[in-house]
């Protein structure tokens, strides 16, 4: 097992264990996360780039693309290292105009599913997040009969692994009660902290929180107090936005997503980058 993981390790079962800094794919595809990518030899290199600077997960899903973000991740990296975590998530499939549909009927999670092992080229895949919520965030519906389904999965062998995209703290115990989640994957960054409390019970619970959007997402984070810190600390916002995640909760994980070699390097190099006390004070005047 390597130890030297980025950001370090964090085990949340048997089995399974992440590197706290890990890379989302989600950008390789095409403008607005469709289509291939407008350079597919750099998309190539920076997955084994993330893989070789010890990145052991790495963020997908099929409707990335839809599909050209998962047979890149095969082409790339395939056979996987034995210690690499593939997490990926169902329950949306794209459109022809590259709109986003939410897709939460059984069946078709379960054929979502065998999709994903396909195109990854896996028997049986690690982490299945059930994503429900919008980008804007968690609504407040039952989602007893989708995670039932993905739990059906876990006891045939499809999938070791179940995690949650997107949901409420009361969502996360309804799927408690049906099978074990290992990761919680919701909007959550400097500027937007509505998930502070389930950030921290996700820590009590040994349940890996993913920030997706760490760095803003679509809107990216301006702020004249980050650029402040960051100069101070002779560092990048982007780098500053992320260390300040990794302080934030032991159980947080990142996966920032690039195209580029030059920010994936950026971007992991946050990890090296600890905060003061009175930086994290300044930041956290950003969410209000």
């Amino acid at each position: 097992m390597n130890h030297n993981l980025p950001g370090g390790a964090l085990t949340i079962a048997d089995g399974l264990t992440l590197s706290r800094m890990g890379y989302g794919a989600m950008q390789l595809a095409g403008p607005r996360v469709f289509g291939p990518p407008r350079d597919r030899d750099q998309a190539l290199a920076v997955l084994r780039e993330a893989v070789d600077l010890g990145v052991r997960h790495i963020d997908t899903s099929d409707f990335y693309g839809p599909v050209v973000v998962n047979d890149l991740i095969r082409e790339a990296l395939h056979p996987y290292p034995a210690d690499l975590h593939l997490v990926t998530k169902v329950g949306a499939r794209r459109g022809d105009d590259a709109s986003w549909i939410p897709s939460l009927e059984p069946n078709d999670l379960k054929a979502q599913v065998r999709e994903n092992l396909q195109h990854l080229g896996l028997d049986a895949l690690d982490v299945v997040n059930l994503r429900v919520g919008s980008a804007e965030g968690a609504g407040d519906e039952s989602i007893a009969e989708q995670f039932g389904a993905l739990a059906e999965l876990r006891q045939e062998g499809l999938i070791r692994h179940l995690g949650l995209s997107g949901v409420t703290s009361d969502q996360l115990t309804e799927a408690q009660a049906i099978a074990p989640v290992v990761t919680v994957q919701n909007l959550y960054n400097l500027a937007n902290r509505q998930d502070d409390d389930l950030v921290d019970r996700c820590a009590a619970e040994n349940i890996a929180f993913a920030s997706y959007f760490p760095l803003g997402g679509f809107t990216p984070l301006q702020s004249d107090t980050l650029n402040a810190v960051a100069a101070r600390l002779g560092a990048s916002p982007q780098q500053v936005a992320l260390a300040w995640l990794l302080q934030r909760s032991p159980t947080t994980v990142l996966i920032p997503g690039t195209s580029t070699l030059a920010h994936l390097r950026e971007n992991i190099a946050a990890v090296d980058l600890t905060l003061p006390t009175d930086a994290i004070e300044d930041l956290d005047t950003i969410a209000g």
